[in-house]
């Protein structure tokens, strides 16, 4: 597990609003967010860069699932210690609010009937569901979508990753991945790379390294396309 590098260049925060999306460094949100929100939290540059952006209107508390290897030990220890760092510099700021953490864990033995990426999810959105009504952001990205798309596609029929599974909700899918990385350079975030993300053996990671390129050639646009399902799938707000 490695740590990503930051850069240091100095912005101002612009808002302004087009349609229903609030755009701030071009990340986008859908639907409308309480004041006092859980974010799902892995301690990669998605998540990190959500959890950022959130932190500066929001109350945010992060949600980590620890899935039992070595790699979700060390995303809880650098979590945990960002964490303690961001309280002690807020500290002294009157309107600053304590970030916490949360975390769940494996309750149950894999099923023979279930592969270990759908294992570990399954595992993840009962840890999510456990919240009742509690609004739970977990950090979906247009890239996230486009490879939904193409894996349901070849499995009869091309769906996208929804707005909400119960509880559990994803503004973020109208963003490119490199929408948050830029976003952590320029704010200095820090974040973890998960090794096992460059492993083929599991599909989501096959898909990303071997069909997306192959795809990309074919429809340089792809994005384009799946980011009109993504809008026409927004919440309705009141």
């Amino acid at each position: 597990m490695s740590f990503g590098f930051q850069g240091s260049i100095f912005c101002c925060l612009v808002y302004c609003t087009f349609h229903s999306f609030y755009v701030a460094y071009m990340i986008k949100i859908q639907g409308k967010l309480d004041r006092n929100i859980f974010v799902a939290c892995s301690g990669g540059v998605d998540s990190m860069a959500i959890v950022d952006f959130l932190s500066r209107h929001h109350n945010v508390t992060l949600l980590f699932f620890d899935h039992g290897t070595e790699t979700s030990r060390e995303a809880k220890d650098f979590l945990t210690q960002f964490i303690q760092e961001r309280n002690c510099i807020f500290h002294e700021n009157p309107n600053a609010t304590k970030m916490d953490l949360i975390s769940g864990e494996i309750q149950r033995e894999k099923f023979k009937t279930e592969s270990q990426e759908e294992y570990w999810r399954n595992q993840r959105y009962e840890f999510f569901h456990s919240f009742g009504d509690q609004k739970i952001i977990s950090c979906h990205h247009l890239d996230d979508c486009v490879e939904t798309w193409i894996f349901s596609s070849m499995n009869g029929e091309g769906k996208i990753i929804p707005y909400n599974n119960r509880n559990v909700i994803r503004p973020f899918r109208m963003n490119r991945k490199v929408e948050f990385i830029n976003w952590c350079r320029r704010k200095n975030v820090p974040w973890i790379e998960d090794e096992s993300n460059s492993d083929t053996k599991y599909m989501r990671n096959f898909i990303r390294h071997e069909l997306m390129p192959k795809t990309l050639v074919i429809n340089p646009g792809i994005h384009k396309v799946i980011a009109k399902k993504v809008e026409a799938d927004e919440p309705e707000t009141s």
